[in-house]
């Protein structure tokens, strides 16, 4: 990639983005990720390997010298890495979701994003948004974050918890959804405060302790008075009836389209081994692999047609929301909710399939199913999806019959 310069007239060089790395590097992760599981420990190697592919900044926008990766490029990365290590590529996703909200909506102060640019070249720069608290739960869902901002002087004091934060003891910045505190007069606000991993105050506690995705570390962050520069935030307003927690409609189809994405990659990655049992496994009685089977071969021909569906629906729609197609948006929940459930069901199939080989440790296929029953807590979440598209049947129903009521019936 030709050297740029960024806003604030600093030379930036990101990786370049090379996508016919993405098989070697799903073996590659794939290689590392059972001890880090067993450990769950960070697999900081593996996430090294993804920067200098230049994949952690796939998304950065060509005006930042970067390849403005869109959601259907992401969809394709994170399923690779999804496939070789889902911690590897859920801590890459969050970083790529802040650079593609950045490259669509600027909002970052100029030489603040410029200085993680800066660090992006020289090596990886993990971001993460921290919202979910132990009070509040997700905000998506609504309320204030207890998680406040006080002014002193020239600098943002913050104070709280925040868990369940991806990738946290590798993360470069942390973007902290708080509240400031109201004073002479001033109306409590809402915001995403730009928080420096090393800032004195700040504290992880390991207490992420999952039965899947062991190695993403989504511990606990604690900031006690931790101080950040009073322009460094994003979306500072008056919280009114929904707080800035919720997501615009093209991120929240970022989110659900290529996190399902990466669970299909494990769901994938569970058929690729279960294929290979059958072909190895050769029972005495038989005298021939049990691939050999017609069972087995219908059995795998459900997995397969499930994830075939899956991946077309997932990835046509991501090409059509890079393309400014509403209605995509408006059904990437849908996808997710489809996508998340052939991904468990596929393994869960091949588990059924194996038997104590599958559970057996020294396997993938137990880890893999550990791994894929996580897609089901990211927003948003299959309840808040079949609420949302029940109502809008019904709406279209109501809407319908006052259009073209009944005609009367004659004397």
């Amino acid at each position: 990639m030709t050297p740029t310069t960024d806003r604030t007239h600093r030379p930036t060089a990101l990786p370049p983005l090379d996508l016919d790395r993405l098989p070697a590097l799903t073996a590659a992760l794939a290689a590392r990720a059972p001890a880090h599981d067993r450990d769950a420990s960070f697999p900081a190697e593996g996430v090294a390997l993804v920067h200098e592919a230049g994949l952690l900044t796939a998304t950065v926008a060509t005006r930042h010298g970067g390849p403005g990766a869109g959601l259907a490029d992401t969809a394709r990365i994170l399923r690779a890495l999804g496939a070789g290590d889902p911690a590897v590529a859920l801590v890459a996703a969050m970083t790529l979701f802040v650079h593609a909200a950045e490259a669509r909506t600027p909002a970052w102060p100029a030489t603040v994003y410029g200085d993680l640019l800066a660090e992006s070249a020289a090596g990886p720069a993990l971001v993460n948004v921290l919202r979910v608290e132990p009070e509040l739960g997700s905000p998506i869902r609504g309320g204030l974050p207890a998680t406040t901002a006080r002014r002193d002087g020239g600098h943002w004091l913050l104070t709280g918890r925040k868990m369940y934060s991806t990738g946290a003891i590798g993360l470069s910045r942390m973007l902290v959804f708080a509240r400031t505190e109201p004073g002479d007069g001033e109306p409590v606000r809402v915001g995403t405060f730009i928080v420096r991993a090393d800032s004195p105050g700040l504290t992880v506690e390991p207490t992420w302790d999952h039965v899947g995705l062991r190695a993403s570390r989504s511990d606990d962050v604690v900031l006690d008075s931790v101080p950040v520069p009073a322009d460094d935030v994003i979306g500072l307003t008056e919280p009114g009836d929904t707080p800035g927690a919720r997501p615009d409609p093209v991120t929240g189809a970022w989110n659900a389209l290529a996190l399902t994405a990466l669970y299909l990659g494990v769901a994938g990655a569970a058929r690729d081994w279960l294929t290979g049992f059958l072909h190895e496994r050769v029972p005495t009685a038989l005298g021939a692999p049990l691939a050999t089977l017609p069972r087995f071969q219908s059995a795998v021909g459900e997995i397969e047609t499930a994830l075939i569906g899956a991946d077309t629906l997932v990835d046509a729609l991501a090409a059509r929301v890079d393309a400014g197609d509403p209605q995509a948006v408006e059904q990437a929940g849908v996808a997710k909710v489809l996508g998340t459930r052939a991904a468990i069901t596929a393994v869960d199939q091949a588990l059924t399939l194996t038997g104590n080989h599958g559970l057996t440790h020294a396997n993938p296929l137990q880890r893999h199913y550990r791994d894929v029953l996580c897609s089901r807590v990211h927003t948003p979440q299959d309840d808040s999806v079949l609420t949302a598209a029940g109502r809008a049947a019904l709406a279209r129903r109501c809407t319908s019959a006052a259009s073209n009521p009944p005609p009367s019936k004659g004397n």
